[in-house]
């Protein structure tokens, strides 16, 4: 279904376009609507590699426009509208700032996001499992090791051999969203490329699952060299 790209004026019954934020015929705040998207609220184009720079200036601009103290003395729903605008803002801002956020809100937007826990395993590569399941044995004899007494070098050493490849795995992954994120950005507005973007979102949903799974590997090791 194709997003609309007009929105209603409450104030004057006027149409504005999607991404505009004042009714251009009564120049009212206009109300947040259910339609448009972090992308279209900025007025980015629906892109992975932003400029971060560009992002920021955007979101101070619009923060001033949007300040509840400019409607002070306006009509509720102007306030209300202010205030909803305010709060849009600040979640847009904060999702698109972020790489790995901004991934998985597109393919939020695409209809390609993980459904739960268990729609995401089902995604994981079964040797990335198995590495799971064997750093999961080496985390308790290493457990075993500290709890009998081990010398402190002798189970950290472990550790850190078991963290090498889950580090060149992590590093191998950033490097794969980096490369799907350039050809996404590659394909955008190019007409008969449907099938191609389909593909490329694909690819950045199965990495991000993976990377999701790296990251929890990572974090179980960091935790047991600090306990």
């Amino acid at each position: 279904m194709t997003p609309p790209t007009i929105q209603v004026c409450r104030n004057c019954g006027g149409g504005a376009p999607v991404d505009a934020h004042f009714c251009p015929q009564c120049t009212k705040i206009l109300s947040l609507g259910r339609h448009g998207d972090y992308f279209t609220f900025f007025g980015v184009r629906r892109a992975l590699n932003l400029d971060l720079a560009d992002l920021e200036q955007r979101f101070r601009a619009l923060s001033r426009q949007f300040h509840p103290d400019y409607f002070y003395n306006a009509t509720p729903a102007e306030r209300r509208a202010s205030l909803e605008r305010s709060s849009y803002l600040n979640d847009a801002y904060r999702t698109l700032r972020h790489p790995i956020a901004r991934v998985e809100y597109l393919l939020e937007l695409e209809g390609l996001a993980a459904r739960g826990p268990q729609d995401a395993s089902r995604h994981v590569p079964a040797a990335l499992l198995e590495q799971v399941f064997a750093l999961n044995e080496e985390l308790d004899e290493i457990r075993g090791l500290r709890a009998a007494g081990a010398p402190t070098d002798e189970w950290r050493r472990r550790l850190e051999r078991a963290r090498a490849p889950i580090e060149a795995k992590r590093e191998a992954h950033e490097a794969q969203l980096r490369e799907l994120a350039a050809r996404w950005d590659g394909l955008l507005g190019r007409a008969g490329a449907a099938e191609e973007r389909r593909g490329v979102l694909e690819g950045l949903r199965r990495c991000v699952l993976e990377r999701n799974y790296i990251s929890n590997l990572l974090a179980g090791i960091e935790r047991e060299l600090t306990a």
